[in-house]
């Protein structure tokens, strides 16, 4: 399950559900409709229900990054889990995508 919420100018993205394969289509949805709202898209991907990120969920949140980037926005993930933390730093996103604590956060750092 995932779901979308508009907190000022950030999409936030909700994820209730791990993010591989299986799941992928719909948050795919999603980002697409955050970067088909016009403007400089910027959003955040709430990880902190999230159990588990496999190859396919990395890509799909690289490939997002930079769609985001492309198109003079952004895209932050917030609150991962101590396994999620890991396979991002494992797989080298920790250091392409902003990652923060929590939700607020995140939405206040597109205002830096």
């Amino acid at each position: 399950m995932f779901e979308r919420q508009r907190q000022g100018t950030v999409d936030v993205i909700r994820c209730g559900e791990a993010l591989i394969e299986e799941h992928l289509d719909e948050l795919s949805n999603l980002l697409a409709e955050c970067l088909e709202s016009g403007g400089q898209p910027r959003a955040v991907l709430d990880l902190q229900l999230v159990p588990l990120l496999d190859s396919a969920g990395l890509e799909r949140v690289l490939d997002a990054h930079e769609e985001f980037e492309r198109l003079g926005g952004g895209l932050r993930l917030a609150a991962p889990n101590d396994l999620c933390r890991d396979i991002l730093a494992c797989s080298g996103l920790l250091e392409q995508v902003e990652v923060l604590s929590d939700v607020k956060t995140a939405v206040g750092s597109f205002a830096r």
